[in-house]
This record gives C-alpha cells, structure tokens and sequence, in this order.
C-alpha cells in the first residue's frame, strides 16, 4: 500500500519479501560514502525484522515503511508497541525505530509523521526512539562520536539526523554513553587495590560452561531482569529472546567471555562480553555469499578481532548497593579484561549505559574507560 506525502514523497508500507530487503540494503546505499558505517548482515537482519524469526514479536507489534521520491527509496522507518514495556495508561507508549534517510527535511517529517500516524490509531500518546526494534536491541541515535565504527549491534548514524528529529517536535528523553576501556592497561591503582583483596569465603567466581549454557542463560535472564528492573526504560528480557540470540551469536560465545559471581550458592552477578563481530564483517558488504562464510569463520576462529563489547551485565539488587555489588562488579569485569586480552582483544566497548546511570558510569570509569560515543533517545508527545 503506498501512500502520498507532502514534497512529491511516497510512503510504501513494506509488506513483502523483496520490499523488506530494499527495507534492510537502504542504509548501506544512503552511508555508502561514511567511512566509519558498517553494513550488517543482510541474512540476520532479515530474522531479526522477520516474526519468524524474532521473539520479540511474540510480545510486540510493528509496521515498516519507505519513503520515495522519482522512484527511489530515499528513507525508511518503522514504528512498534512493546506489550512488556512498562507504560502509563494515561498516556500509553509506542516507540520508532529503523530510521534512515537523506538529509532532508521533508523525508524525516514524512517518515515520523507516518509512524505516529499508526501509532496514534492504536491508542498510543507518546512516542519514544529509535529502538531498533527494542530497547533490548540497538538503542537511541548517534549524536557524539561519529569518527570510529559502530560495535556489535550498536547504530551508526549521520550527523544531520539529530537536527531533523528535534526539528519535529522530538527532544532528548535519556542520553546513553558507551566507553572504551583499553583491555592491555592494568586497573587503575584503587581498584586493583579493592580486587587484590579477594572475594569473601561465600563468593565463588567461574566462567559459563558450554555444557551448563540452558542453566546460564536461565542464571544471566534471572540477574538481568532483576538487576534493571527499576531503571529508565527497563523490558525485561525473555529467556526465549536470550536463547534466539545464544544461538544467532553462537560462534562469537566464548565459555571464558562469561562470568558469574555466585554468592552462597546462588548466581548474584555477570558480566557478558561478544567479541565484535563488526569487525569481522566490516569488508563483506552485508552479504556472506560467495565468500564471506569463510572470511567471516577465519577471522572469529583463526585471526580474531582486537575489538569487543560488554553488552550485558548486571548485580542482583540485594547485592547491588554498597562494597559487595562494588566487589562483584570489579571482580567480573577484571576477568573479562584478563580473559578478552588473552583472546587479543585489545578494547572492549562497555554499551550502552545510561547517563543517569552513575553506579554504571564509576564502574566504567573505575577501570579506566571513556565515555566516547552517545546514543539519544527521544520522545513526543501526540495530539490526543
């Protein structure tokens, strides 16, 4: 179904296969010329859009849409509902996401007018983005640090983007900060003093264990879950959603990359980190056809990559305040450290963290990263 908009733009609600793939190969044509973008892979990003093949539709709704003008794709957009997200009833909350277009005006406002349309006739009231497609995915907007690539499912963005979201109304609901830790420097002198103290006799630290992976991941969801629960934006993540992505992200799961700290027994605390597949891909223009499989295997297997990502972590809230979360916390991420330096991982990018977020933000901190790039997200609120 195509629809028209003001300025000569089309809007097409993408409802086919082949619609779908213009949908997910867009950004790679408008970024083409970006130095720093990524395509992703083609493959995965149509599970991932596919209710097939992501269990977030299980709980979710979504619709996708490009913009076109003289026959081109010139944007794309798509707009959901997050049934677990939490949400005021008075004014209930949809989100956008999947944003990409060229840098005009009229593009932005057709694609994000047409999103609110949809959303608006569901009985939604506030708009928040860009998640692509959830919060538990990729987050927020790049406005800071458009000079280095994007990690493991994190997003790349041009710089105008943010001046045409404001421009519609949207302003900044949360800002989120990803830090660079450099994986060959020892800690800084008062942690490595606090983690040369040890663990107390209750406290055990241990790796995950591919033989344990069903009991780990139940283990990491239940830590997650309750370690987050009270945070700005928290969905709680589906033990369904983990598996999906345990087994999508299978050949980056290192047993040593995953630890938990256990606390009479019972697992208080982990810490996750991915080496970065982007920097496997980053040549293979979103396609692993004819070649790419091979190059992709030899450089995750083989060659490795000097780069990774801590895209999960968490401390049980009971544990959480005070010197024990404190403890928990720097104990798993040294062994990331010493474990993903062994792998020749040199930097590992601790995302996304939110500004508020300031136990998150020492810990960074307390291990000598910085804060080097920053994600937005924004909200609107509609007419009613």
């Amino acid at each position: 179904m195509t629809t028209e908009a003001a300025g000569g733009i089309d809007i097409l609600r993408v409802t086919e296969k082949a619609q779908l793939m213009r949908f997910i190969r867009l950004p790679d044509r408008l970024l083409a010329r970006d130095p720093q973008y990524i395509p992703p892979l083609h493959s995965e990003r149509q599970a991932a859009l596919s209710p097939k093949g992501n269990p977030f539709f299980s709980h979710a709704e979504a619709a996708f849409w490009l913009a076109r003008r003289g026959g081109k794709d010139v944007g794309r957009i798509s707009a959901q509902i997050d049934r677990l997200a939490k949400s005021d009833p008075a004014a209930p909350v949809g989100n956008f996401g999947m944003l990409s277009a060229i840098d005009d005006p009229a593009v932005f406002a057709a694609l994000l007018a047409t999103a609110e349309t949809w959303l608006a006739a569901r009985g939604i009231r506030r708009v928040q983005g860009p998640f692509n497609l959830s919060i538990n995915e990729e987050t927020g907007l790049l406005v800071e640090g458009f000079d280095t690539p994007p990690m493991l499912m994190m997003p790349h963005d041009p710089p105008y983007a943010d001046g045409h979201v404001a421009a519609l109304g949207y302003s900044k609901i949360r800002d989120l900060y990803a830090y660079l830790c450099d994986t060959t420097a020892a800690l800084p002198k008062s942690s490595a003093a606090i983690v040369s103290r040890g663990l107390p006799p209750n406290v055990t630290l241990r790796h995950m264990r591919m033989a344990n992976l069903k009991q780990d991941i139940a283990s990491l969801v239940s830590i997650y879950n309750d370690a987050w629960s009270t945070h700005w934006g928290f969905v709680p993540i589906t033990e369904s959603e983990v598996d999906h992505m345990s087994k999508a992200m299978k050949p980056l799961l290192h047993e040593r990359l995953i630890w938990f700290a256990d606390v009479d027994g019972e697992p208080a605390a982990f810490g996750l980190c991915l080496p970065d597949l982007n920097a496997a891909i980053r040549d293979l223009s979103g396609s692993l056809l004819p070649f790419g499989w091979a190059k992709l295997l030899w450089r995750l297997k083989v060659s490795g990559v000097k780069t990774g990502r801590v895209p999960l972590m968490g401390v049980r809230k009971r544990h959480g305040a005070g010197m024990m979360g404190r403890l928990l916390a720097l104990h798993i991420v040294e062994a990331l450290r010493r474990e993903a330096l062994a792998k020749g991982i040199t930097a590992v990018e601790m995302s996304w963290i939110l500004e508020d977020n300031l136990p998150m933000r020492h810990l960074a901190e307390a291990i000598g990263g910085r804060p080097y790039k920053t994600y937005r997200v924004y909200e609107k609120t509609l007419a009613a």
